[in-house]
Formats: structure tokens, C-alpha cells, sequence
């Protein structure tokens, strides 16, 4: 059974349907509303409490879910496009229920009578950041991407949410609104249950134990040929070195396991379409994303899925056969960059942190394709950026501990691509800058966090 639900995602639908409608009717919606905004938190707040039996409902397998997303800026729609059962799951079996709620979607599994969440997962897309741009006003598009989860043992339901820009509630973050969803058999028959399709070599770089108990860091190659594997290692090793030369990841080495896989394209490179240069690369990775000369990403997906699917990971970080500097990173989706830059390993540390740890764009004086892309009245999710709209679920208490002077954790005005209207915790940090010393203590706080979840 699958259902779509479409809708505006600027509240703008919802806003003029209420001055539509009679004084009751409206009053009805608001009720409707706040039910099951009620329900939501109160499922969310008995999952939280109490971790489901990892063992009673999963197999050691995963499952990839595809979908398609498809639709501009005013509204979108989310279609499934298949199922795929892979390799092993690496996730932890303990931290199941997503306690962030980071990121532009919300991925949940629950019991196919909807009353249990099983497994939930936020994650934001490329697609959602194209529906900021100026191009999303004028024509329609469709992105698609994978989502992975433990490979389920009965009959689930599985729904995918959006978030809406709109404040909803005290904490003012806005609220996610269904835009999906399926039932999902395991014993389906049209379950893809095929060998991935290119065999590559894993290389384990850092082995620290038990996959289920660490952060599972995987190096994919992109745009280095068959010949060049040796030189994909050096520079994985050299990436890897950067990373846990800085704090935390420096004093949480022992909390990750890292591994290279080696995925052959048969040029060297990426394409970078504003010089006319077009290489035929494994990824089709590419710059000049949204027309910004250093913005590298890969909008297909599907091409990264299928590359990796029979190797286990938390975290994919593709390393780009190129001189040109650029890269970009994606909550709980991906992160790449160039790998023969001399800014590349600061570029590492940065977009890694936007797709591991959730951590939000401090700058605001660079180019970016982004119209509106945090609005004042509502909290953004990304816990280094405040809008001060809900200050309290930010780092107020670290500037209420007094373990920190106002130079390391204070309120900086601008960040989040804008000049006025958003702050983050200090003058300088990895997040805004490629100059500065380190992380500030907001972004290595919200880092131990997301490391100590996987390592439950």
C-alpha cells in the first residue's frame, strides 16, 4: 500500500485555506492540528524512553529504500522507486530512534499498524537545497535518493516527512509533515536481492572494534582509474590523518573505523562545466552545482548507492581526483571533495561536518545560491546557528555554565549565508572559516554527540 501526500512547503497552502474557511471549520483544523502534533511528540517521547528490541524486529542485514523526489519551490512529492536488500547493517542496535531530529526529512519505520516507531532517521537532500534557488521558481525537477535501515524481520510501515518552514509550537523549529508512505514486506519477492553489481576491494584504513559499536567512515573513490588505486589509498590515509589530528575526532580515534572502497571510473577527474571540461567518472560528480564555481556535488544519487552497496558504513566521505578546490556535504546523505588541492583536508573537516555532525554554514559573505534559506521567526535545526528564535535548546547553557569566556561561547551576529538575522558562538571556527584554529566548543560539543550515538 503507498500513498502520497502533497502539499506547499512554505505554509503558504495552509495560511490561505484558513482565510478561506468559516470561524468552526478553522477552528476544527487548529484542533486537528494540535492533536496530532500531541500524538507525534507523545510517540516520539515513548520511543526515546525506551530503545525497541533491535533483535526483535531486524535482521544483521540492511535494507536500501530509492525514492524520487520531485517538485519546485512552492511544493514537492516523494515517490518510491525500489527496495534493495544488502550487505551487512553497521548501524548501532541500540541507537535506533533518532534523538536529533536534525535535517530537512524525517525516515520512519514503525510497526505496519502505525502505533510503534522501530527506527527513524533525519537527513537532508541536494533536491531540498535546489528548491532555495531561484531556478525552482521557474521549473520543475526530480532528484532521487537512497535511505538505508536494518533490514526488517516482519512487515513495517515505512513514511517519509518533509519539514515545514513554518513555526509550530513553542520550540519553533517547524514542524515535519508527511509526504509518504508504504508498506514494506521483507519476504516481497521484488525485494532486489542481487550481488552489487561491481564487486570493488574494501581496504580497512583504522579497525577499532565492533562495527556496531563505532562510527563506520567510508572512503569512496572518485575519478581515479584502475591505475590510480594506490594514490586513492595515500590521499584516504592523508585525509584520515587531518581528521584526527583536531579535536574531538583527535580524542575519539579509538571510535571509528575507517575503510576505502575502491570504485574504478575510467577517466581521471570530475566534470566542471564552466570550463567545458566533461570526464566520464564512476559518480558523475560535477562543479559548478546551482552555477557556484566551487560547489562539487553528485545529483545522482542512485550512482553513489549502487557503488557501495555491498560495503557497511555510517558515513560516506567521496574523495574527488582533482586539483580544483571545492567540495560540499550534506546532512546524513554524503560529503565529498578534491583530494589534490592545497586546501583540501580543511575542505574535508568542513563538509564532513555538515554530513556527519549536522553542523550548519557559519559564513555569510560567500556566494551562494540560496534565497531565504533560514527564516527568522523559526529555529534552524542545525545546533551551531541560532536565529535566537529558541535560544534555549542552542548552547545557552554553555553560556550559563560559566565554563567559557564570551570570546570562545558568545553571540556573533551572522552566519547561515546571511549578514543579519543569524548568530553562531564565536568570531571564528572550521565552520565558517578554512583559517580558523579549530572547532569552536558549540561544534565539538554537537560532534561528541553525534559520536556517542553510533557508539552506543
Amino acid at each position: 500500500m503507498c500513498n502520497n501526500a502533497f502539499g506547499l512547503s512554505r505554509g503558504v497552502h495552509v495560511n490561505s485555506e484558513l482565510m478561506q474557511n468559516d470561524y468552526f471549520r478553522t477552528m476544527k483544523h487548529i484542533i486537528f492540528i494540535l492533536a496530532a502534533t500531541a500524538l507525534t511528540i507523545a510517540s516520539a517521547v515513548r520511543a526515546w524512553a525506551q530503545s525497541p528490541d533491535y533483535d526483535a524486529w531486524f535482521t544483521s542485514d540492511r535494507l536500501r529504500v530509492d525514492f524520487v523526489l520531485a517538485g519546485n519551490a512552492d511544493s514537492q512529492q516523494a515517490y518510491l522507486s525500489g527496495l534493495r536488500k544488502e550487505c551487512a547493517w553497521a548501524g548501532s542496535h541500540e541507537s535506533l530512534i533518532d534523538p536529533f531530529r536534525y535535517g530537512e526529512y524525517m525516515f520512519e519505520v514503525r510497526t505496519v499498524d502505525g502505533d510503534t516507531l522501530i527506527y527513524s532517521k533525519g537527513f537532508s537532500t541536494l533536491f531540498q537545497e535546489w528548491r532555495t534557488t531561484p531556478e525552482a521558481r521557474v521549473v520543475s525537477k526530480a532528484y532521487n535518493q537512497s535511505v538505508w535501515m536494518p533490514f526488517p524481520k516482519k512487515e513495517v510501515r515505512i513514511t517519509l516527512s518533509e519539514r515545514m518552514k513554518e513555526a509550530c509550537g513553542t520550540g519553533r523549529t517547524g514542524r515535519f509533515r508527511e509526504i509518504f508512505y508504504c508498506t514494506v514486506d521483507p519476504d516481497d519477492v521484488l525485494v532486489c536481492r542481487e550481488a552489487p553489481a561491481e564487486d570493488y576491494a574494501a581496504t580497512p584504513l583504522l579497525v577499532s572494534g565492533a562495527m556496531e559499536h563505532k562510527v563506520d567512515l567510508l572512503f569512496v573513490a572518485e575519478g581515479y582509474t584502475a591505475q590510480q588505486m594506490d594514490e586513492f589509498h595515500r590521499d584516504c590515509r592523508k585525509f584520515m590523518e587531518y581528521l584526527f589530528s583536531m579535536e574531538p575526532y583527535k580524542s575519539r580515534m579509538d571510535d571509528f573505523n575507517v575503510t576505502a572502497v575502491d570504485v574504478i571510473s575510467p577517466e581521471q577527474g570530475t566534470d566542471i562545466p564552466d570550463q567545458g571540461i566533461w570526464k566520464h567518472t564512476a559518480l558523475n560528480s560535477h562543479f559548478y552545482t546551482f552555477y557556484i564555481d566551487r560547489y562539487l556535488t553528485v545529483t545522482d544519487y542512485k550512482a553513489i548507492a549502487d557503488n557501495v552497496a555491498g560495503v557497511p558504513f555510517d558515513a560516506l566521505f567521496i574523495v574527488v581526483n582533482e586539483e580544483k578546490y571545492g567540495g560540499g556535504g550534506i546532512y546524513n546523505s554524503y560529503a565529498l571533495g578534491t583530494a589534490g588541492d592545497e586546501l583540501s583536508y580543511q575542505v574535508f573537516v568542513h563538509e564532513f561536518g555538515h554530513s556527519f555532525a549536522g553542523l550548519g554554514d557559519e559564513y555569510f559573505t560567500s556566494e551562494a545560491a540560496y534565497e531565504n534559506f533560514y527564516i527568522s521567526d523559526i529555529e534552524p535545526w542545525e545546533p551551531n546557528i541560532t536565529t535566537m528564535a529558541d535560544f534555549g535548546s542552542k548552547w545557552k547553557d554553555m553560556m550559563d555554565s560559566g565554563k567559557w569566556d564570551e570570546a570562545q561561547v558568545g553571540i556573533h551576529e551572522g552566519g547561515g549565508y546571511m549578514a543579519k538575522g543569524v548568530y553562531r558562538s564565536r568570531e571564528d571556527c572550521r565552520m565558517r572559516t578554512n583559517t580558523a584554529p579549530d572547532f569552536c566548543p558549540v561544534c565539538q560539543r554537537a560532534i561528541n554527540r553525534m559520536i556517542d550515538y553510533y557508539c552506543k
